[in-house]
């Protein structure tokens, strides 16, 4: 029997409404725009309308459609192709093929490729470099079905003793590794909705308002590319980075079509939406997902499976806290260091990077380990990492572990008498200083960047994981495609929550986004009455340290999103904070608000309750932040199930859980406590990773530094100086 592998020459309402009436807005761009637009070049599997797609553009557009086999290959052979098929087998026509397609220049056109064109790597090489490649994404069953209704003949492999099933998954990997735009077709989605999905790509990728990106705040900035946005961090006018563009969405039979796919998979069709395939290739974006996302980074197979709760009806828990330093920020943090160092190489002008951190305690280890994995293979190319903690604010198993990274790229340095807003603050401030800036840049030749979430960068792949959790209910017959569900989370800075808000924006069917704060409450009652008020307050220590935030930074993205992006009243709110510490927003702003947020908070108490309940009902132990948002989530519980974000791993909170059963915890070690941590309940088990790292932190200095910005710099400078 041939092998088929020989062959290889080488390696809800408004979403509707946009899917059924845009095209026709699209369609006047796009012929606006045919003079210059290249060549459109449809690919993906025999049978998944490549064709007759191609017909109506061409009709639609006024452009000479041309099919390779019919309008290039048999002229060029002079025979058909099913003819050369049989002339020269499978093997011997992929390379026919390819040399013949490498003879093909074509100019202004729409091209229909074949389907195995894509497996001879110098002729996609050629073609590729003629116009844009839209894969279309057809689900195999149709095809399938398809093929068999055909009853086609001429197809490479098919007469060879391989089955059509694994021919298309064979050449599902050429596919991956070609396109531009990725088609996601639904299941027997009609040729017209294809067409209609093809121009909406292009008028997207030429309308000039949907390309680059701002500040929340208004200054026109000059980030022009996803890689810009990355290294900026933050906005000089103190604003945040958001995209021009309008948020992209999936419509239902899109996200039905991601159901079976893997984690990383998921990661890829949700972040090309946001990424222009002109910024980060398609295939260059897959790898780095699948390096952050693949192999044995994450202890779990899933990746971030959801998981019911027992004894508590209607509730799910996300955990997110497989990664290497056993808290959420490992997705962003495993992928963001990947993106940065890539932008970092294809930026023209070559400076050495300094990532400058403030964290409540999770973020600073996230942050570590994502660059030190990838930096290791960069040398003297590696960007610096300088992280701020309040150094009586976080547990001490979450110091230790930021303290295991310290080393001649990575400082770590505690501040004396600080809270997280204060580190935050600094952080902000250094920022935003031009002439600081610019010692930095003309003496030792660095930039400042980010790698909070106020970064641009590090809040994108968050969005992923709300959007999986989705897709997981309904793989598991939780609900039906369609169906809503309620998504809880404990909030601080208010990254992970916005990223739920742009997944919910994205078409994902989340009714309801509960946002849960432990006793710094302020986020409740803004949500609650439009009033954002920290006049009267002090942030207060509590059991969640990650969540102890008055000033939440991303509350900003999310004005400038519900307000239609009025720039000038963010500004005005957020300089009103600086100032006044308190700010309203108008009436309307705020029904906006409570009709997609619901906002409720927990004690120490409460969240220990919680806990305790939870283990005693479930045989499952929370953290201290999936605690407060499970009290806070009972209160809202309703008729739709409710996903729990765990946040965290309950080993990195062991002090205060095992307190709060009354064990013994005066003199155990970081290493007792999680092994601790893990007797008590059944599940989630123990977090190797964590205790690995823990085991190897005590010899590690353990720097602090006086709450003072001119201390900090300080710190700030002698890193710079070393890298």
């Amino acid at each position: 029997m041939w092998v088929y592998r020989s062959i290889v020459r080488s390696s809800p309402s408004r979403h509707a409404i946009a899917r059924t009436v845009q095209w026709t807005r699209h369609l006047c761009d796009a012929q606006k725009l045919s003079q210059t637009q290249p060549n459109i070049i449809l690919m993906g599997s025999p049978g998944c309308g490549k064709t007759t797609v191609g017909r109506i553009l061409g009709e639609r557009l006024q452009l000479p459609v041309l099919d390779v086999d019919d309008h290039h290959l048999e002229p060029y052979w002079g025979v058909s192709v099913a003819q050369k098929l049989s002339e020269v087998g499978s093997e011997g026509f992929v390379a026919a093929e390819g040399e013949a397609l490498k003879a093909f220049c074509p100019q202004g056109s729409v091209i229909s490729l074949t389907g195995s064109n894509p497996m001879h790597a110098e002729a996609m090489e050629h073609i590729s470099k003629t116009g844009r490649v839209y894969f279309m994404d057809v689900h195999k069953s149709d095809i399938l079905e398809r093929l068999e209704r055909m009853k086609v003949s001429r197809i490479v492999g098919q007469n060879d003793g391989t089955s059509m099933a694994e021919i298309l998954d064979f050449r599902q990997q050429f596919y991956e590794r070609w396109y531009d735009e990725r088609i996601i077709c639904e299941r027997l989605e009609s040729p017209e909705n294809v067409a209609d999905k093809v121009l909406a790509c292009i008028a997207k990728l030429q309308n000039p308002k949907a390309k680059g990106y701002e500040s929340t705040r208004g200054f026109n900035l000059e980030c022009s590319t996803f890689n810009d946005a990355l290294l900026q961090g933050l906005a000089p006018d103190g604003g945040l980075v958001v995209p021009r563009a309008a948020v992209p969405f999936f419509t239902l039979g899109q996200l039905d079509r991601l159901i079976e796919l893997s984690y990383p998979e998921r990661v890829l069709r949700v972040l090309e939406r946001w990424i222009p395939c002109n910024e980060i290739c398609p295939s260059r974006l897959s790898e780095m997902i699948h390096a952050a996302y693949g192999g044995a980074v994450f202890q779990d197979a899933a990746v971030c499976p959801v998981r019911p709760l027992t004894g508590s009806d209607g509730q799910f828990i996300q955990e997110l806290f497989h990664g290497p330093t056993a808290s959420f920020k490992d997705f962003a943090l495993q992928l963001m260091p990947r993106m940065f160092l890539n932008a970092a190489s294809e930026c023209t002008e070559k400076h050495k990077y300094l990532i400058l951190v403030a964290t409540s305690g999770d973020t600073g280890g996230a942050v570590l380990d994502g660059f030190t994995r990838v930096t290791e293979k960069a040398g003297s190319h590696s960007p610096g990492v300088l992280v701020l903690y309040p150094r009586d604010g976080i547990s001490s198993i979450q110091r230790d572990q930021m303290v295991f990274y310290h080393g001649n790229r990575a400082r770590v340095i505690g501040v004396e008498g600080a809270d997280f807003d204060a580190c935050q603050t600094m952080v902000k401030k250094i920022f935003q200083n031009v002439d600081i800036n610019k010692t930095l840049l003309d003496k030792y030749q660095v930039k400042l960047s980010a790698a909070n979430s106020i970064s641009w960068g590090r809040l994108l792949p968050q969005v992923a994981y709300h959007v999986s959790s989705y897709l997981d209910l309904v793989k598991k017959k939780v609900i039906a495609m369609g169906n809503q569900i309620d998504l809880c989370i404990p909030t601080g800075n208010f990254g992970n929550i916005l990223a739920a808000y742009y997944a919910k924006e994205m078409g994902v069917p989340i009714k309801r986004l509960v946002c849960a704060s432990n006793s710094n409450n302020v986020l409740t009652d803004f949500l609650s009455s439009g009033c954002y008020d920290i006049t009267k307050r002090r942030l207060q220590q509590t059991v969640s340290p990650a969540i102890d935030i008055l000033v939440s930074s991303n509350l900003e993205r999310l004005l400038h999103h519900v307000t239609n992006r009025e720039c000038a009243m963010v500004r005005e709110v957020f300089e009103q904070l600086r100032d006044n510490k308190v700010f309203s927003v108008p009436k309307q702003v705020a029904e906006s608000l409570h009709g997609m947020f619901s906002a409720g908070w927990a004690t120490d108490e409460d969240c220990k309750a919680a806990i305790k309940t939870t283990r005693e009902k479930s045989n499952y132990l929370l953290d201290t932040h999936t605690g407060i948002a499970k009290s806070v989530a009972d209160r809202f519980q309703g008729d739709r199930p409710m996903v729990i974000v765990a946040t965290a791993h309950p080993a990195k909170f062991a002090h205060d859980i095992l307190a709060s059963f009354g064990r013994q915890i005066n003199h155990r070690t970081p290493v007792d406590l999680i092994r601790g941590i893990a007797d008590e309940a059944a599940l989630p088990g123990l977090h190797e990773a964590l205790l690995k790292t823990l085991s190897s932190a005590d010899d590690k200095p353990k720097l602090t530094c006086e709450n003072n910005i001119g201390h900090v710099l300080k710190q700030v400078t002698d890193l710079a100086r070393c890298l």
